[in-house]
């Protein structure tokens, strides 16, 4: 249970972190001003809101200080609550110096007035009241625009300067205040003596600045008079005042309607003047209240006389501290009214004190505060009771001791990390020191000390290194002498900077809040605040006989004897504190904070280096005061439970804000400083007394019975509770006061991914923007810990009225800091600071926690591994963060953090502990991407799930998940395999599809045996093929390859078809027409593995096709999903059809190879339209292969060839060039091509190659060839008219007719009627000539006689008429002669034949010969012929 001393403070500094750059007005009203070279000595004060004590007002914890030096004044405002912005000013006042004192700052209802006093003139600057501004605003953001307050009339009035000018004639001190009616005046003390005091009208009159003297034995004086008075003064040597009359300190207080001005003169006299009646009210000589007053002290004049007042309830107060030879005094007085309305004052008490250099005092209703600077400039601050009589009775305040003169540097440390860790730790300089003592070196500037701390650092460190370079020859150095110049001139360096930390530390005034007793002390650089002390901290900063003199105080134990016993105790633990002191500590505490050495081994070697080199004695006079403690062990218990701060509360619960609280209260950053600096001090304190308290535990158990007789069972006692207990509270407060000296840091740039991940999963809210300036411990306090403190004092509270409650400083901050430790004390079970580190990124910090706390601390230990493991991860240390998360499983039922981790209020609510525990791990693991630490720790999960089928599944799902991530598809399968759950089980088939074909990792898909899945992959990879796009993904490729890895060739062949229709639908490009004929090349080839019967596909019909070209399969007009659920026809496909399709198909690709800009044509043209469009290109070889599959006609193909040759035949030379592409696209591997041939005797060629190989029934492709030439007028190639004269003469012969070709027709019926006679029959395929043993033979009589007649109308062609004529007289009559010769050989054969029945066969035979021949002679339509064989019969 921690215990307070009410009367016992220390310092605690707040030392900026940054220089603050203030707006700077400079005032120019005394020109040509001659400088007096008066200079003052630097003074400072402070102003407190009279409603800063409450809560709820705008001006809670909020309080103006000021400082003068020479001609200048700093004017700041700081709040504990919030941080103010633009909350200071330099005001400058050229040739004038600001008194001492010479600043006061009054509070009205609507304004805040800053009066000024200067040796020439006064001022008084307006400022808004708070209640006015936004909070954050400072009373002094427009102080820039109000300059003119402080130049104008009503604001500004001249001090009569005194004739003669002479030198020291300047005014030295002065009171400013307002009256009631808010005029300003100003009371300055003439140095001749008497007092002047200057009225400014109020702000809203329009009346000019009057002024007044007051002056003994005078009621009046105009300024006149005292002009011609200071003249005579200075002309007859001063008859009328002497110097002692001059006032050294002035105050003014009023009292109903009049004023009453207080004077302490250099006479030792205090004045009392009323402002009303310009009269001396009262006068007394204040050595009549020193007790021996010697005449030699009356004759000195008192230079350092201070006079302050207090209004109290029992009236005002007047204390005069009178500086004598033989030490300084406070003499208070009390201003009592008598009966006849005459003033008098009442002696309360006199106070000495030995101290003679008094800076500043301040007075509250109980106690006088006193600051001083001893003979060694060291600050002391006491402070003493009304009534308290005693010179011993002052109460000593524990001011923060100056930086260590030297830096001790071990032989492992590097001197350069040690004195940057002396200069920049939060606890030693100011970043002023720092940066002037840059300056100083001639680098940097002003601006330096407002860099960042790590910027500041890296400058100090090359400015160094730099004076080592410059400062030395070129030449090799040792290691050792290397080092020992480091420390040269890291030396001088460092003592630079204390140099102006100890100007920076001057101590200038002392303030004390009457609304929330606030002690702030007032120093050059800063400004330092004075905290309770707690009972414990005070018993072992009380030295010497202070230590007993407070007995009585000091008691923290209601037992007298025992608390004796106490005191006696921590009589020896300063002792051992002065022996150990220096190396020897900075020693042991390395041991046990850096080399984790535990504390009672380090403290054994402390112990016997103390006993081996106890010159003075140190050990005989500790042992002789032990034996006068009777109860070691119950003293050193109440040690231990003052300094133990484990609670059973596991949280402190923040509350959520209410109306009547301030949520913001010591929330700025001037009281996060305050407050985590006052915890670190009481760390420092308390690892002390813990390290010699355990160092005296030893020593008694070294002397034994010689200071306990008998006393084993006590001494087992210290051994087996006492000392580890000590160990283990001196392991926390080390640790306090490493973290309240450990600066934050901002989250590297290559850690800040990882950072936000574990946040994300975790759960955690955004923190602030983390200052680098600021220590971990203060960034906690001010992130977290604040509002959860300030909610448990507000309920610890019982007043209804709580936000009106006032704030007594000493009371809150001693709750704050006491809460704030049992926050941070790591043997309590709440986990709050470790969690903002995480929280915060401060893994650094985070990593030195777990460190430190690891060796000794059974608190929280899985909650430790689990943020050790999230430091790890973000180190990149997997494995190291894995085996920390397993640890950390082993605690989660048992530890609040863990637990609060695991909560949820979903579905996995009803899962064990130690499940969900894994599963918020398995899903930090997976955003940081550590896939193979998910499959480690998964299958360890996986023993947890038990029998949970869905908790199993769900782990085998994400062991699938991250197998597959990583490529091991092997594994990835088998855990497939082993899901469960058969939906999910289907969803990693799925993806397993997917990823592996996206991977192109096609075998392994494959391959895989699938039991059981075989349907389930086809589907999906079918799925997937019809909704995917063809262009990027081909699945129907590796369907393809899944059928025939099985021998499916059927259901291979059907997914080549089905790729080839939709590459055809989807795809008309060049290459999709090529993947279409390949797809349909190897559905072929699939049907052909196959037997007959089974070499066949089914082919939906039903939304196979599609409303426009290049139309979607899968979406509609808007581009929504299209509706599938329409029920489809199915057609079987045999291989004859998918041979159309193939060659159609390639076809097309043909055309389009040779022709680009047919891509659109051809890709809906059916077989007939390709057969012309491929004719009208030339790809002749296509359009035939390709009519031959469909079964069509070859005429078109025959014709479009005939007319090329047609155009080449006349076109010129033109179509030469195109010519031999199209004939290279056609030209046969048999055909070869004459080196000399033109292009057109190609292009013949290759009809009458084609005519060979593609021969007709009646030759109707040379009949189709031959008309198309004809009908253009081309006569016919010799090889072509042979060719047909050899299959169909008589069909040449009725084209000649048909087309009016005479002549040729003339000539072919000769020669026919000739091959019949027997000239030349091979030419025109009839066989033998006509015989009576040959074949019958027969002539197209019907166009013969077509000819004849034709011929016979002109008379051109009379000639052949007759030749023709004549020619088939000759053929006729060759034609009866033959057949007489039939006849006879008929009836020769008949008689001589042997029977009826072979007679009849002859008579039948003969008239089939007959009928034949007739029958022949029908189909030659040769009616002539026929008549002449009937009458023959």
């Amino acid at each position: 249970m921690e215990r307070k001393l009410e009367r016992s403070f220390i310092e605690v500094c707040n030392f900026e972190r940054a220089k603050h750059r203030f707006p700077e007005i400079e005032l120019n009203q005394v020109l040509n001003a001659p400088a007096d070279g008066v200079r003052f000595p630097d003074s400072a004060g402070g102003f407190h809101y009279e409603q800063s004590g409450k809560q709820l007002s705008v001006t809670s914890n909020r309080f103006v200080h000021w400082s003068t030096s020479g001609d200048s004044v700093w004017l700041a405002e700081q709040s504990l609550d919030v941080d103010l912005t633009n909350n200071g000013v330099k005001i400058k006042f050229c040739h004038c110096a600001v008194l001492p004192g010479g600043v006061s700052i009054q509070e009205t209802t609507n304004n805040v007035t800053v009066l000024i006093t200067t040796n020439r003139s006064v001022h008084r600057l307006p400022l808004p009241h708070p209640r006015g501004l936004h909070t954050p605003a400072s009373i002094f953001t427009d102080v820039g625009v109000r300059l003119w307050d402080l130049q104008g009339p009503p604001n500004h009035a001249f001090i009569p300067v005194q004739a003669g000018g002479r030198t020291g004639t300047s005014p030295s001190a002065s009171a400013a205040w307002l009256d009631g009616q808010g005029a300003a005046r100003y009371a300055v003390a003439s140095p001749a003596g008497g007092v002047l005091v200057i009225t400014l009208p109020p702000r809203d009159s329009q009346g000019s600045a009057s002024s007044v003297v007051l002056r003994r034995g005078a009621t009046l004086m105009r300024l006149s008079q005292l002009m011609a008075g200071w003249i005579n003064v200075a002309l007859r040597g001063g008859e009328q005042q002497s110097p002692g009359d001059s006032a050294l300190s002035l105050a003014a207080r009023e009292l109903g309607d009049d004023t009453l001005v207080f004077a302490l003169c250099q006479d030792h006299n205090l004045r009392i003047w009323s402002l009303r009646e310009r009269t001396c009210q009262l006068e007394a000589d204040m050595l009549g209240y020193m007790p021996v007053c010697e005449e030699g002290e009356k004759q000195v004049s008192g230079q350092g006389h201070r006079l302050r007042l207090l209004s109290s309830a029992t009236g005002l107060l007047a204390v005069v501290y009178l500086a004598v030879p033989r030490g300084g005094q406070f003499i208070v007085l009390q201003l009592v009214v008598a009966e006849d309305d005459r003033y008098r004052l009442d002696h309360v008490s006199t106070l000495f004190t030995t101290q003679d250099a008094l800076v500043d005092f301040a007075l509250t209703s109980t106690d006088i505060w006193g600051l001083w600077v001893d003979d060694a400039n060291a600050t002391v601050v006491k402070y003493i009771g009304y009534d308290n009589t005693d010179a011993d009775g002052w109460n000593q305040v524990f001011v923060q001791p100056p930086p260590q003169e030297e830096v001790h540097i071990e032989a492992d440390q590097d001197p350069t990390e040690t004195y940057l860790e002396a200069l920049f730790s939060p606890l030693r300089f100011t970043a002023s020191a720092i940066g002037n003592a840059l300056q100083i070196y001639g680098r940097g500037s002003e601006d330096m000390a407002d860099m960042p701390r790590e910027s500041l650092k890296r400058e100090v460190a090359a400015l160094v290194e730099d004076q080592m370079q410059s400062s030395v020859t070129e030449r090799e150095f040792s290691q050792d002498e290397y080092r020992q110049l480091q420390v040269v001139f890291w030396s001088q360096f460092y003592t630079c900077c204390l140099q102006y930390q100890e100007v920076l530390a001057t101590p200038l005034a002392l303030t004390v809040s009457p609304h929330t007793a606030a002690i702030r002390l007032l120093k050059k650089g800063f400004v330092s605040f004075l905290l309770p002390c707690f009972a414990v901290d005070h018993l072992y900063l009380s030295k010497g006989k202070r230590l007993f003199s407070d007995e009585k105080r000091c008691n923290i134990t209601e037992d007298a004897e025992l608390s004796r016993d106490v005191l006696r105790l921590v009589q020896c633990l300063h002792l051992l504190s002065d022996a150990v002191a220096g190396d020897t500590a900075n020693e042991m505490e390395r041991a046990v904070a850096e080399r984790q050495q535990s504390p009672e081994t380090a403290t054994e070697l402390v112990l016997d280096n103390l006993l081996a080199n106890d010159h003075d004695n140190i050990i005989s006079d500790i042992q002789g005061k032990l034996q006068y403690v009777r109860f070691p062990v119950l003293a050193m218990s109440v040690l231990l439970s003052e300094m133990d701060l484990e609670t059973d509360t596991e949280d402190v619960d923040e509350e959520p804000p209410a109306p009547d609280r301030n949520d913001r209260l010591y929330g700025s950053t001037t009281a996060v400083t305050v407050l985590c600096q006052a915890l670190g001090h009481m760390a420092t304190t308390r690892a002390l007394l813990l390290r010699d308290l355990l160092i005296l535990q030893k020593l008694y158990l070294r002397l034994g019975d010689a200071v306990i007789p008998g006393g084993g069972e006590q001494l087992l006692q210290i051994q087996q509770t006492l000392i580890p207990r000590n160990s283990q509270l001196l392991y926390s407060y080390l640790l306090l006061k490493h973290f309240s000296q450990s600066l934050a840091s901002s989250v590297p740039v290559d850690k800040i991914n990882a950072h936000w991940q574990q946040r994300s999963v975790l759960g955690l809210s955004d923190p602030p923007p983390v200052d680098c300036r600021q220590t971990v411990v203060e960034l906690f306090y001010q992130t977290v810990a604040r509002r959860a403190i300030i909610s448990k004092i507000y309920t610890q509270q019982k007043s209804p009225t709580v936000g009106k409650a006032l704030l007594p400083w000493p009371h809150m901050v001693s709750n704050i800091v006491n809460l704030l430790a049992q926050l941070l004390w790591p043997s309590n079970r709440g986990f709050q600071f470790p969690e903002c580190l995480m929280a915060n990124g401060q893994y650094t910090q985070l990593r030195e926690y777990v460190r430190l706390t690891e060796p000794w601390c059974r608190v929280n230990v899985g909650s430790r591994r689990f943020v050790l493991g999230l430091c790890s991860l973000v180190d990149g240390e997997g494995n190291e963060a894995l085996q920390c998360f397993q640890e950390a499983s082993m605690e989660v039922k048992k530890e609040t953090f863990l637990k609060r981790l695991t909560a949820t209020e979903d579905e996995d609510a009803a899962l064990p502990p130690r499940l969900r525990y894994y599963n918020k791990v398995l899903q930090l693991l997976e955003h940081m991407g550590h896939s193979e630490l998910v499959i480690q720790l998964a299958t360890i999960a996986n023993t947890e799930a038990g029998d949970d089928v869905r908790s199993q599944a769900a782990i085998w799902t994400r062991i699938f998940k991250h197998q597959l991530d990583l490529g091991h598809n092997s594994q990835a399968y088998e855990a497939l395999t082993q899901n469960p759950d058969s939906s999910r089980q289907l969803d990693c088939l799925h993806q397993l599809v997917v990823v592996l074909c996206e991977r192109s990792q096609l075998h392994d898909l494959v391959h895989f045996s699938y039991v059981n899945l075989h349907d389930k992959v086809v589907s999906i990879i079918e799925s997937r093929a019809r909704t995917a796009d063809l262009v990027s993904h081909n699945y129907y490729e590796l369907l393809y390859a899944f059928h025939i890895n099985r021998h499916n060739y059927r259901k291979a062949g059907t997914v080549m078809f089905e790729c080839g229709m939709r590459l055809g639908r989807e795809l008309k490009t060049q290459q999709g027409l090529r993947k279409q004929v390949n797809c349909y090349l190897a559905g072929l080839n699939c049907l052909r593995l196959i037997r007959p019967e089974y070499a066949w596909i089914a082919q939906p019909t039903s939304g196979a096709t599609y409303e426009w070209p290049s139309a979607s399969p899968k979406t509609n007009h808007d581009g929504e999903l299209a509706n599938d659920s329409v029920r489809r026809q199915i057609d079987i496909l045999e291989l004859k059809d998918l041979e159309k399709e193939y060659m159609l198909a390639r076809s097309r690709l043909t055309l389009i190879q040779h022709h680009p800009s047919y891509l659109a044509i051809s890709g809906s043209a059916s077989a007939v339209e390709m057969v012309s469009l491929l004719v009208q290109k030339g790809l002749y070889n296509c359009a035939l292969s390709l009519c031959q599959t469909f079964k069509l006609p070859l005429t078109p193909v025959f014709e479009g060839l005939a007319f090329k040759c047609i155009k080449l035949q006349y076109g010129g030379d033109e179509y030469q060039n195109e010519t031999w592409t199209w004939l290279a696209a056609n030209q046969p591997s048999t055909v070869i091509t004459a080196k000399t041939s033109s292009a057109t005797e190609e292009a013949w060629r290759l009809l009458e190659s084609y005519l060979e190989r593609y021969s007709s029934p009646n030759a109707q492709h040379h009949r189709c060839v031959i008309s198309k030439l004809l009908s253009h007028g081309v006569s016919l190639p010799v090889w072509l008219v042979s060719a047909y004269n050899r299959v169909d003469a008589a069909a040449l012969l009725r084209l000649y007719l048909n087309y009016d070709l005479l002549s040729e027709a003339a000539e072919l019926a000769l020669e026919l009627v000739d091959a019949l006679l027997g000239k030349g029959p091979q030419c025109f395929g009839t066989g033998k000539p006509l015989s009576a043993t040959a074949p019958p033979v027969w002539l197209p009589y019907t166009a013969i006689d077509q000819l004849l007649q034709a011929l016979c109308k002109t008379q051109a062609n009379a000639g052949l008429h007759d030749k023709l004529r004549h020619k088939l007289d000759e053929y006729h009559k060759l034609v009866e002669k033959t057949s007489r010769l039939k006849i006879l050989e008929a009836e020769r054969a008949r008689t001589s034949g042997s029977g009826h029945k072979e007679s009849k066969q002859w008579r039948t035979s003969d008239k089939h010969n007959l009928s034949c021949t007739v029958a022949s002679h029908e189909d030659a339509h040769s009616t002539n012929i026929s008549i002449k064989l009937n009458k023959t019969n």
